[in-house]
């Protein structure tokens, strides 16, 4: 982007002589930022813009995305959802991809359609995602024609339009329910009946089900256009040589003849007040948002950038002062918060939202509103800005430190928003420079002027959601206001912000000892045993230049404990936790940890108990301090734990409002036979969840560090990390109980199950099918049903949703557990037409026969190694990918060089394995089948 010329001219230069380097400052932070110079960017004669990027993160990868000034608010009337239409047809046939073609390449190249490739289509934007391998040459050619046919060489075929109808419709049909219905009646009013409140984006039955070619060719050549695209490129790849390729193949786009005005649409700011309450009966919650519009802030000069500091740390503060009111012992709300957001056209807003508890709205909005009136009357402290100050500053550094780590993916996102948003996009190292410059002299009153500028009486809009059973309760304009009113002559006192001055640590841990060490010189693993017998697993890598994951596991977990003591076991972790840890409360708590790099977390699931977190190099001992006082030091807080009963409370009252939630519910107890322990959340679980029991459960769960593995993966010093493992690891209890987890017995029931649950308004069903059993767990085997997950996945997304045209995006999960039994769970789900439903099964299981009978074809499992391959490779590079295998393996008894290994069993595979693996385990024998039905379904039957 071109910079904005300076000031100066000739009359004044007295004045420039006089007012020296002030003014020439001024002007220089009123200019636009300079676009980061690592990416090159260029604009073609016909309009067309490009930004590429060099990037080794990942390596051997490059994101290509499509992006278009072009969205469903510039619609004709008679094209209303053409613009979604567009970006489906956009994969059903180009010029040099007809019909299918396009999906079908690019699944033989690896690259996953809906997980990879994709797309989405907004208001005023469509963006078309391409993940490609860079290492690849004839790939990487394939990308850029696709990127070019893409721009405008859609062919809209008329058959092909046909079949995306119904696709298009069960899209649509999966955002039916109470939130899209109250939504229709709101919308309006909150966009002021603005183009945005007529144009959304998913569109309008009556089009979608009967418009012809010619209107979709319309909006494509009106608006698919290279004025309006950029192409943007970032990843493993030669910036110089493909910047040529683009030129010479992206020149070519044609703007029309005559060309339409790319209207720029708004918002309007009217200056008056609206208010709308609406209700439905699947509402699960009485919720209520005041919103107040203002201007959008600009994000292009250095002036709008430390305006943006400010806001982030309004924000940042006004959070924290929420999180605390959540905490009290009788909690106004299930869930409250304010802060400055964006909105749209145009506009952003200062929202107030809650969550109200049953019968309590007048209360919710109160507390809320007195949380805002509050900060407006008094503003923040002069401790609360230092503190975000210092957290901001640290997430900043965070991300320089990591600058040449950065993905690929999130600089294309910043590109994406510098052409459609004019979001200035300097790069990190200005960022950086801004930022210091500009932090330090923030003022504490020109962070509490912001509630003066955003918190005013005008532009507002009352926005209540509730169920219909509150309908005859709920407020009118009047009564809210009053309640506003109410709450702005209060005598409020202001916030008092209180800091612990203890340590976290109440006692200071005695250091155990190092007795031995042991080096996988292949994997770059070593694994020491401490004193107590504690075992840690150290892999340093190189992926990331200052991140640490971490995790602990022990067997037990909450298969140790009857029945009856199950609820207060499955909550201990998190009732627990939730009362603080050593010498802070969890105020305290989060105020210390507000400002560092750090987050631990204990679990006690099924079979274990344990940690997980992360840290920095520098934060790492505040890391083991956070380990050691929440396995020695817990604390139990009566206060806190009413509170989250109170809240449990009231989010279950209205539950079973929502169909999603009874049917997930049901599906749970069937899974489960029935067993209490995965049956859905009711009251009387929630009454047994006793907050001394889960305390002893608790302390007994990490009583005994003998039996605990800790692993620890990412940019490890191991001279730094040993005196940590020694003085805090070390020191942790040890009774050598060797405790292990039991066979609870829990798994799916077998035989064949049908069971159909009636319940919701919409026409829309969901359909789960599973097949279960033992299983003969092994690499190769686990390995196999994944390819014959892959397999599945891809004939049905080719049968049900292309050739059918009846489901939007049917998806096929395997899960294979090898403790406490070795099983496997094979589930396939779509979402349909209530009249479908039977059709559609039948589709499902004739694809499984033919799995069974004559196994996959040799093109889908080629289909599935490539992308096997593809897929590891990146995931190989990171931190999580190592921490997640390193303690499966550990807790299944594996080879850790099994990963090694995985690109041979992937070569193994063959059709006739998988029609073996299918004749084994999809047999049908066991089998349950669950659908949604509407509840008018119901009726007819």
């Amino acid at each position: 982007m071109k910079q904005t010329p300076t000031s100066i001219r000739l009359p004044f230069a007295v004045l420039i002589i006089f007012l020296g380097i002030t003014f020439l400052s001024m002007s220089v932070k009123g200019q636009v930022l300079p676009l980061d110079p690592a990416v090159k960017v260029g604009h073609l004669p016909n309009g067309f813009t490009y930004y590429i990027r060099h990037n080794e993160e990942p390596k051997h990868r490059v994101y290509m995305y499509m992006v278009n000034k072009v969205g469903s608010v510039l619609e004709d009337e008679d094209q209303r959802g053409l613009a979604h239409f567009m970006e489906h047809m956009n994969f059903n046939g180009t010029v040099h991809f007809p019909h299918n073609e396009l999906v079908d390449y690019l699944q033989k190249a690896g690259v996953r359609f809906g997980a990879d490739i994709n797309a989405y289509t907004s208001f005023d934007e469509t963006v078309y995602e391409l993940p490609l391998p860079s290492d690849k040459p004839d790939i990487l050619r394939e990308g850029m024609l696709i990127m070019h046919d893409w721009a405008q060489s859609a062919t809209l075929d008329p058959t092909e339009i046909d079949k995306e109808r119904g696709v298009v419709l069960e899209e649509k049909r999966l955002g039916k329910g109470a939130g899209e219905r109250m939504q229709r009646v709101y919308w309006p009013v909150l966009l002021d009946n603005s183009r945005y409140a007529v144009r959304i984006p998913i569109g309008l039955d009556t089009v979608l089900d009967n418009f012809k070619r010619p209107t979709i060719a319309r909006f494509y050549h009106d608006w698919y256009r290279p004025d309006l695209q950029a192409l943007i490129i970032v990843g493993d790849i030669n910036a110089d040589s493909l910047e040529k390729v683009v030129k010479t193949m992206f020149s070519d786009l044609k703007n029309p003849v005559h060309e339409r005005i790319r209207a720029k649409y708004t918002v309007a700011l009217t200056g008056k007040n609206q208010f709308v309450a609406v209700t439905d009966k699947e509402m699960t919650s009485t919720t209520a948002e005041i919103i107040i519009k203002h201007p959008m802030l600009p994000l292009k000069t250095a002036v709008d950038y430390r305006k943006a500091i400010i806001q982030n740390l309004f924000n940042q503060m006004l959070a924290e002062r929420y999180a605390e009111l959540s905490r009290n012992v009788d909690p106004p709300f299930v869930g409250g918060g304010a802060g400055i957001t964006g909105f749209m056209g145009g506009l952003d807003s200062y929202v107030a939202s809650v969550n109200a508890k049953p019968g309590e709205l007048e209360k919710g909005i109160k507390a809320v509103w007195r949380e805002t009136e509050r900060v407006k009357r008094f503003g923040f402290t002069a401790t609360e800005l230092e503190r975000a100050k210092t957290a901001y500053l640290n997430g900043l550094d965070e991300q320089l430190q990591e600058k040449d780590k950065t993905s690929s993916e999130s600089f294309v996102k910043e590109y994406q928003a510098y052409f459609l948003k004019d979001i200035a996009a300097p790069g990190i190292v200005a960022e950086a420079k801004l930022t210091r410059g500009d932090l330090p002299g923030i003022t504490l009153s020109e962070v509490n002027n912001l509630a003066a500028e955003y918190i005013t009486t005008t532009n507002r809009v009352v926005l209540i959601q509730a169920p219909d059973k509150d309908k005859n309760t709920l407020p009118n304009e009047l009564i809210v206001n009053n309640w506003l009113r109410s709450v702005e002559t209060e005598n409020l006192s202001p916030y008092k912000d209180e800091v612990s001055k203890l340590p976290l640590l109440a006692v200071s841990p005695i250091p155990g000892k190092i007795i031995d060490e042991q080096q996988n010189k292949v994997l770059n693993i070593t694994t020491i045993t401490l004193n107590n017998g504690v075992k840690v697993i150290l892999k340093p890598t190189d992926y990331k230049n200052d991140e640490i994951q971490f995790s602990a596991f022990a067997p037990g977990g909450t298969s140790l404990y009857s029945d009856a003591d199950y609820q207060s076991a499955a909550n201990a972790a998190g009732v627990i936790v939730s009362g603080g840890a050593g010498n802070f409360n969890t105020t305290e708590l989060s105020k210390f940890l507000e400002e560092k790099q750090v987050g631990v977390a204990p679990y006690i699931s099924d079979r274990y108990q344990g940690f997980s977190g992360s840290s920095t190099q520098k934060d790492l001992e505040t890391a083991f301090q956070m380990i050691y006082a929440e396995f020695n030091e817990p604390r139990k807080d009566s206060v806190i734990f009413k509170g989250i009963i109170e809240k449990s409370k009231a989010a279950l009252a209205n539950r079973g409002n929502d169909p999603k939630n009874v049917f997930n519910d049901t599906v749970s107890a069937i899974l489960s036979n029935y067993n209490v322990r995965r049956t859905g959340p009711t009251l009387e679980k929630l009454q047994e969840v006793n907050l001394d029991r889960a305390y002893t459960i608790y302390k007994e769960r990490f009583s005994d560090a003998s039996n605990f593995t800790f692993t620890f993966v990412g940019s490890i010093d191991t001279n730094v990390i040993k005196p940590l493992l020694e003085k805090y690891l070390g020191s942790l209890p040890s009774t050598n109980g060797h405790e292990v987890a039991r066979d609870l017995g829990i798994h799916i029931p077998e035989g064949r199950i049908e069971k159909t649950i009636y319940k919701g308004s919409e026409p829309q069903s969901t359909v789960l099918l599973i097949f279960s059993g033992k299983f003969d767990y092994s690499a190769a085997n686990s390995v196999k049903l994944d390819a014959l997950k892959e397999a599945l996945e891809i004939r049905l997304l080719q049968r049900l949703r292309e050739d059918e045209s009846g489901v939007y995006s049917p998806s096929v999960s395997e899960q294979t557990t090898k403790y406490p039994q070795q099983r496997y769970s094979f589930v396939i789900q779509f979402s349909c037409a209530p009249q479908n439903v039977d059709k559609l099964i039948a589709s499902t299981l004739d694809e499984i026969a033919k799995l069974r009978n004559d196994g996959p074809l040799q093109e889908n499992v080629d289909k599935w190694r490539t992308e096997g391959k593809n897929s590891l490779e990146p995931q190989l590079k990171t931190n999580g990918f190592w921490l997640g295998y390193i303690n499966g393996q550990l807790q299944n008894n594996e080879d850790m060089e099994q990963v090694n290994h995985y690109n041979a069993l992937l070569d193994d595979v063959t059709p006739a394995s998988l029609k073996e693996m299918a004749g084994k385990y999809l047999t049908g024998d066991n089998y349950i089948r669950l659908v949604l039905l509407p509840e008018t379904s119901l009726r007819r039957n």
